[in-house]
């Protein structure tokens, strides 16, 4: 598996690496290496990026380090990815950036999959222990954007809480909720502040980056979490999360 993972991600950022030393002017030596490690940014959100480390290990032999360039915000790395402040980014999944680049026209395309973070539902441990606990009146955080936020409709969905409109897919909104089981209030947030609001929630739908930022474990403070199956799920292929970079690259 280590050989496999060096050598994808040796391919993809000695390509990246090579753009970011002709745009930063690289001295290059007679033989035609450079006389020090091309250094790629790569834009993430969240602090779960322990695997960086280990990309950096096996990437060293090739001249290639990793500099993470953290976000707080969904909206800010395809941004600065497409304005050239950064070679790459790597924190959301192939739903999102779809819908990045239809709505703000980022010329940007994923070159490869890294892994599928589950969604949960994050419980307020002074008010309910379970999804059973909900009752009327409750009320549930999601995220704002409308990829992260339809993912959070279904899994209430999946929860048994609502029911959305089939016709809508993967990305329903709120409009798209055709009946509630139970009558709990969806506060829509921008992703980064779920956490904080959960004291004044019953539960919030948190991405897996951001939980991990406010120090919340999604095995043992969830109560209700996606299902990545594909068998069972046949939106987990648009829920891979992938490493993108600007289509000129």
């Amino acid at each position: 598996m280590k050989k496999k993972a060096k050598k994808w991600m040796a391919a993809a950022l000695a390509a990246a690496a090579c753009v970011s030393l002709t745009a930063c002017g690289g001295t290059d030596t007679q033989e035609g290496s450079t006389a020090e490690s091309a250094i790629v940014k790569i834009g993430v959100v969240g602090e779960y990026n322990a695997q960086w480390d280990t990309i950096n290990e096996l990437l060293a032999d090739d001249g290639i380090q990793v500099e993470l360039v953290k976000f707080t915000d969904y909206a800010a790395p395809n941004r600065a990815l497409s304005d050239g402040e950064i070679d790459l980014n790597s924190f959301q999944h192939k739903a999102f950036l779809a819908n990045d680049v239809e709505q703000k026209g980022y010329d940007i395309v994923d070159i490869g999959d890294t892994i599928i973070a589950p969604l949960g539902i994050y419980n307020n441990k002074d008010k309910i222990s379970s999804i059973e606990d909900i009752q009327d009146g409750d009320i549930i955080a999601i995220p704002s954007d409308l990829t992260n936020g339809g993912r959070a409709l279904k899994l209430l969905e999946a929860a048994g809480l609502i029911e959305c409109d089939p016709a809508k897919g993967v990305v329903p909104t709120k409009a798209d909720i055709t009946k509630y089981n139970k009558q709990i209030e969806i506060m829509e947030a921008e992703s980064a502040t779920l956490a904080n609001l959960l004291p004044d929630c019953t539960a919030a739908i948190i991405n897996g980056g951001n939980a991990f930022t406010a120090g919340l474990n999604p095995v043992t403070d969830t109560i209700f979490v996606e299902d990545v199956n594909p068998e069972t799920n046949e939106a987990v292929a648009d829920l891979v999360n992938v490493i993108v970079a600007r289509t000129e690259d």
